[in-house]
């Protein structure tokens, strides 16, 4: 991902009026595709806005209007620090894009995606056709399967200390007993680590490509144990369930490592625009990275 500055937003620099709304995109497509069209009638977007598809060059977005007050540049940073609003439109975006994606292949867009109206919407769409038909052909068929690996200590049967080493000094005792907690803790994340190691030769070895996220901690961790591997792949449809079985299987004698697969999954992890690509246009404005806890 670049990390040079964005260009500042056309709309940051001419506030539109209050009562003016600006284009949200959801997802992008191919135009003219009959499955796109059937899964926008029968969508509603954010705060339950109509969908509509903005068609260009071949390629078709997935939009709805939405007020400029609340999702122009102040009003989006204030939705997106409040968890609970951030969560709602979070729901809302993910929806569509997966309801779109069980129809036919689309590219999902960053959450709160938004332009200052569709004429720019078109626009991307036309700057990016090369761009975003290659990504689309490259989807195609396939699906994104999340894999997760954790190391849990408190699933793991402490080691006992020597019943003479107590009866002798309860202080012995007590240092030794922390002496065997920490090779124990240490043993585990090796083991751990051994775990991830072969989990990821075993996901390359069924998938076409593979995306490495940070572990996941605090608030966006809440399964037990310490997230130590957090990665995407992209799988071929038909592989699903083969990936599956031999990702749950890889830690199966290991005690305390626990290897989960989540999804299927619109690819979320492999059709991210570039930072190039999302300012491309001026209009263009983003708000969080984050997936919803994909």
């Amino acid at each position: 991902m670049s990390t040079e500055s964005p260009s500042q937003p056309q709309w940051a620099e001419e506030p539109l009026d209050a009562g003016e709304e600006m284009s949200y995109v959801y997802a992008l497509g191919r135009g003219g595709e009959p499955a796109l069209r059937e899964a926008v009638a029968r969508l509603a977007g954010v705060d339950g806005r109509a969908l509509r598809l903005v068609e260009s060059a071949g390629l078709a977005a997935v939009v709805s209007s939405v007020p400029s007050g609340a999702f122009g540049e102040q009003g989006l940073r204030t939705q997106l620090e409040d968890m609970a609003r951030l969560e709602t439109i979070a729901r809302s975006h993910h929806a569509v894009v997966d309801a779109a994606f069980a129809r036919t292949t689309v590219l999902p867009m960053r959450l709160a995606t938004v332009y200052l109206d569709d004429v720019r919407v078109a626009g991307m769409l036309a700057a990016q056709r090369d761009r975003f038909l290659d990504l689309l052909d490259r989807l195609d068929g396939h699906v994104e399967l999340g894999m997760k690996v954790y190391a849990d200590a408190g699933a793991v049967t402490p080691p006992k200390t020597e019943a003479v080493v107590v009866a002798e000094s309860p202080g012995r005792a007590y240092l030794q007993r922390r002496r065997a907690q920490r090779r124990g803790t240490q043993d585990l994340y090796r083991a751990a680590a051994g775990v991830a190691e072969e989990a990821v030769r075993v996901a390359e070895g069924l998938s076409r490509a593979r995306v490495v996220h940070r572990p996941q901690q605090g608030g966006l961790a809440p399964a037990r144990g310490e997230n130590i591997a957090n990665e995407a792949y992209l799988v071929p449809a038909g592989e699903v369930g083969r990936f599956m079985s031999a990702l749950d299987a890889s830690a199966d004698a290991t005690p305390g490592v626990r290897v989960e697969v989540t999804g299927p999954w619109a690819p979320y992890s492999f059709a991210t625009v570039t930072e190039e690509d999302r300012y491309g246009t001026e209009e263009a404005r983003y708000g969080t990275e984050e997936g919803a806890g994909r």
